[in-house]
């Protein structure tokens, strides 16, 4: 089978996720690198695309000129993964879908609601993928969790937990360091800091293994440094539609944790626990037997956790490849064989609308607060 041709906008060298989006979208052989506008300084990023072994016809300056000259190809791009600042997303995944293009983007998918429904009207009148980049909800233990979920073997769901709480930005002399700076500024981060970074990987966390979605919110904000205008911590409590009650705690200035990112979902008939800095490992207490522990590569795995396992047991696979499985999924879907568990700009829209929520919610003392975006509340 042919590779997919894949580009990518953002995610240079000094980018935090960028080399995960590169190690991932080539780990299976699905998709050849041949297009990027990978800084926002051009000569930097024309020079950092060549020497990733992008033909230099094909090494852009920015992103406007890759899509001039990506359009019109025969060859062209069967994915554009964009993985620029957060005020760019829509103004980027917009144009590409409009232009025909599949579309990976980071999270958030946009800085508003508004925009957040105009790219998923768009993804869906030009009939083309539009996904979020909530690869958390990749890892074959997650996957587990939520055919787990499904199957019913938890019974109904009472109630889940979940917190994305580290302290890596817990130090107030670092304030002035930009690769910190930004995500507490409302200029270059939104409405939210904190809660729209990381909170909102598990707000959809607990949304996806749940398979249900948030209904309304209640939410308090603190910064916990003076010098930030967004909050550095969130605590959320939160309903879903079907009555399942929510606990979310997001922080980081939690100093001692290092990525801090759990899920607890409690059944009438048993529960389950999964932690990102061990998660290969699915924690499973069912009502009155022993705690078990379920290891991804084991035997008797529900098909979507057998699926995208790919080590032998007791071997870890980490970060990356759950990008890399995000990657399986769009391949398959781009290919005609759509995977429900690959996050759409529906789920990107959903958590903007939740950003939106918290905020309101925290600036009136916790006032309980609609979660869904408008075109989801009929």
């Amino acid at each position: 089978m042919a590779k997919l041709n894949w580009g990518m906008i953002g995610g240079g060298e000094r980018s935090q996720i960028g080399h995960a989006h590169r190690l991932g979208a080539q780990a299976d052989g699905l998709f050849d690198f041949v297009a990027g506008a990978l800084d926002h300084r051009p000569e930097a990023g024309r020079k950092y695309a060549r020497k990733l072994g992008i033909n230099a016809s094909r090494a852009y300056g920015d992103w406007k000129e890759m899509l001039a000259c990506e359009k019109d190809r025969t060859d062209r791009l069967d994915l554009v993964t964009v993985a620029t600042p957060n005020s760019t997303h829509f103004e980027i995944t917009k144009a590409f879908l409009e232009a025909g293009f599949n579309v990976l983007c980071e999270k958030p998918m946009t800085m508003t609601v508004e925009e957040g429904e105009e790219i998923t009207r768009i993804a869906k009148q030009y009939g083309k993928i539009c996904s979020v980049n909530y690869c958390y909800s990749a890892y074959p233990m997650v996957r587990q969790a939520r055919a787990m979920v499904r199957a019913k073997e938890l019974g109904k769901i009472r109630l889940v937990v979940t917190n994305f709480s580290h302290g890596h930005h817990g130090n107030a002399a670092d304030a002035d360091n930009p690769r910190v700076r930004w995500r507490y500024d409302p200029e270059m981060a939104g409405v939210s800091g904190q809660f729209a970074d990381c909170g909102i990987h598990a707000l959809h966390m607990a949304s996806f293994v749940c398979d249900d979605q948030i209904k309304n919110l209640s939410a308090d904000f603190a910064s916990t440094i003076a010098s930030r205008q967004l909050e550095d911590d969130a605590m959320v409590n939160f309903r879903l539609t079907k009555g399942t009650v929510g606990r979310l705690w997001t922080s980081s200035v939690a100093i001692g944790r290092q990525h801090g990112f759990e899920l607890q979902i409690f059944g009438e008939i048993g529960g389950l626990r999964w932690f990102s800095e061990h998660p290969n490992q699915l924690i499973y207490t069912p009502l009155g037997g022993r705690t078990q522990i379920i290891e991804k590569g084991e035997n008797g795995l529900h098909t979507e956790a057998e699926r995208l396992s790919r080590a032998a047991i007791a071997h870890p696979e980490g970060f990356p490849l759950a990008v890399a499985n995000m990657y399986c999924d769009l391949a398959d879907a781009i290919r005609g064989k759509p995977r429900d568990a690959l996050p759409l700009a529906e789920d990107g829209v959903r958590s903007m609308a939740a950003v939106y929520a918290a905020v309101y919610s925290a600036k009136n003392n916790g006032a309980w607060t609609e979660a869904r975006p408008p075109m989801f509340r009929t």
